[in-house]
């Protein structure tokens, strides 16, 4: 169902996008009661578009003032209708700057980590922007302490997984800020792909756990190709190392596995060891 009311200063919004199966969609996010900020301007196509931007004005016309649009991140699938968005509802354009340089359009608030967005209301909602690169660069989460919600944008999700593509992302950050995130304690988190998330602490440690997992096997792969000379490519080590998944997903994998030996790579170089 679209739209759905998750509490008094929270609404969400699904809208078709292209993004990586098995999600389908992208969720778009509505934070306060009185002003309000839109977060995800996710979808590029003109029939999905004409829903948001009907969405958006819906909550106009019950008092409330759109203030900004906000994106967590600059990939397609979240910025997919950003200038259709931001001219059809006259509304700025707010992100980190590393998104910024990334997206073709003028960001009129550059986000940093720490700094709060406070919206104005019976109770001012107050979401601290959390700088959480490691997917992307200029990944932002959006925290509110008050109702222990946490916009986490591509951080995790509850539909799928999350790939983190060696050319534009880096699996220790990632790590790093996945602990982060557990840290928080938060009640419900809200992912740009699948349901709300009840138990998100549980959910970041298992992410964390998962890909732990991954990279002692990628180790172990490793360490018997070296005793027998074989090949140590990604390519060639992928069949060992995501036997466990689907050929069609091997794609998608084999990005995953080379940001895991980059990371590999860098944990021998961080310790003083020679990594080849």
């Amino acid at each position: 169902m679209r739209p759905r009311e998750l509490s008094r200063s929270i609404a969400l919004f699904a809208a078709r996008t292209p993004t990586l199966l098995p999600a389908t969609h992208t969720n778009s996010y509505a934070l306060g009661t009185r002003e309000v900020v839109l977060v995800e301007p996710a979808t590029p196509y003109v029939d999905e578009q004409r829903e948001w931007i009907a969405w958006a004005r819906s909550l106009a016309s019950e008092g409330r003032r759109l203030v900004a649009i906000v994106a967590t991140h600059h990939h397609p699938d979240h910025v997919g209708g950003l200038r259709a968005f931001a001219s059809a509802l006259d509304l700025p354009f707010w992100a980190h700057a590393e998104t910024a340089s990334r997206v073709e359009f003028p960001v009129a608030r550059l986000l940093r980590d720490g700094e709060s967005i406070v919206l104005d209301g019976a109770v001012p909602d107050v979401w601290q922007v959390l700088h959480t690169p490691g997917h992307a660069p200029g990944h932002v989460c959006l925290w509110n302490a008050e109702e222990r919600a946490l916009v986490v944008g591509d951080m995790v999700a509850s539909v799928g997984t999350i790939l983190i593509d060696p050319y534009d992302g880096d699996m220790r950050v990632y790590l790093q800020q996945l602990d982060r995130l557990a840290g928080l304690d938060a009640r419900v988190a809200l992912p740009a792909h699948g349901d709300p998330i009840d138990a998100p602490t549980e959910l970041f440690r298992k992410y964390i756990a998962h890909r732990a997992m991954r990279e002692a096997k990628i180790v172990g792969v490793l360490a018997a190709r070296r005793a027998t000379g074989s090949s140590l490519s990604a390519e060639d080590i992928l069949p060992d190392v995501y036997g466990d998944v689907s050929v069609t997903a091997w794609p998608a994998a084999l990005l995953s596995l080379r940001a895991h030996m980059k990371k590999l790579d860098d944990d021998a170089r961080a310790a003083g060891l020679d990594a080849s």
